[in-house]
């Protein structure tokens, strides 16, 4: 099924670029503090940005982020239709909803004549907790089908007034059904999806859940935008979908390869290798440096890396594409990687 771009504020959702998403977790009613958030955001590499928009009062923060900010700006709704039409008004990019919780038909046809008539994408929200009782009933729990067929009846609802500025975002607490339900609506709708497991956790299971779901999907050519929803500081979620995309192929920046360490290691590889990691991890490269235990097999095992380290007893081996370029001893290690990477 050929996709449908979706145009969100100055980005296109075309499938050739996977965009990275936040959300804002500073108080609806600290304007200050959701502006520098998302600045903050915007400069750590978050490419989309969503805030809560509760009450009418808080579309006040649609604008006040606006000024700050390059990026598109996304407005949760969660019941009233009305602060979407409000948001739609102050110039939001894009208006997360879920047409089955905002109310009767002539409400879903008002956002939806707002929002084509300004060019404003929605993003139909579908989760365990928001399925409407029908469907619910008819499959008993929140199963991926389940999951599924609420979104596609919710997209049903804006074709219906002619709306097809759909983003679809189906997310589960659970791994493998975000996997499947994903799966499933990318057979039966064209539209960009945004990827996410919620409620995943603290940073360490958070990150380990979003990725093996996140990853699965892209690996399978699915998802137009991720978010990796952390119990923590957003600005980590940005990081760690970084490191997701750059794992699967489809970020930008320094991939690092190092290997475990064995009792062939005559060189303090987890110290030098966390030093690399550090090194590289705002460096605007698309390479791969790998960080290697044995000069014997770490060249052979890592040829495919643009540039390589391997360590000896006291010294160890420039490498690129497996092919030595020069050895230097263990204390100039890291200096000599940086000049061999800053020649790239």
């Amino acid at each position: 099924m050929e996709l449908k771009k979706v145009k969100v504020g100055n980005v296109c959702l075309d499938g050739e670029h996977i965009y990275i998403q936040s959300m804002l977790n500073v108080p609806s009613e600290d304007m200050e503090g959701n502006v520098r958030q998302a600045a903050a955001l915007e400069k750590a590499g978050c490419e989309i940005v969503r805030v809560s928009v509760p009450t009418k009062k808080d579309v006040r923060l649609i604008e006040a982020i606006k000024k700050e900010i390059h990026i598109p700006l996304v407005a949760d709704i969660h019941f009233d239709y009305r602060i979407a039409l409000e948001c739609a008004a102050a110039g939001v990019d894009k208006i997360r909803i879920n047409p089955g919780n905002i109310g009767s038909a002539d409400r879903i046809k008002a956002v939806a004549d707002t929002c084509r008539s300004k060019g404003i994408p929605i993003r139909i929200g579908v989760n365990s907790g928001s399925l409407e009782k029908e469907i619910l009933g008819k499959y008993g729990s929140p199963t991926p089908e389940a999951l599924a067929e609420s979104a596609v009846h919710s997209a049903a609802l804006l074709e219906r007034y002619d709306f097809e500025d759909i983003v679809i975002s189906i997310k589960s607490s659970d791994v493998g059904r975000m996997i499947k339900a994903n799966r499933l609506v990318r057979e039966k709708l064209p539209y960009p999806l945004h990827l996410g497991v919620t409620e995943a956790g603290t940073e360490r299971m958070g990150v380990i859940k979003s990725a093996v779901g996140i990853g699965s999907l892209l690996c399978d050519g699915i998802g137009e935008t991720v978010r990796v929803s952390l119990t923590d500081d957003p600005l980590k979620e940005i990081a760690a979908a970084g490191d997701i995309l750059r794992s699967v192929g489809k970020g930008s920046g320094v991939r690092i390869v190092s290997c475990p360490t064995c009792g062939r290691t005559k060189i303090d590889l987890i110290g030098l290798a966390n030093k690399v990691e550090k090194l590289c991890e705002n460096m605007d490269k698309n390479i791969t440096v790998a960080v290697m235990g044995c000069i014997v097999n770490g060249p052979g095992e890592a040829k495919e890396a643009d540039i390589g380290i391997a360590g000896g007893v006291g010294t160890a081996i420039l490498f690129r594409k497996g092919k030595e370029i020069r050895k230097v001893s263990e204390d100039e290690a890291l200096s000599a990687l940086k000049e061999e990477i800053d020649r790239i």
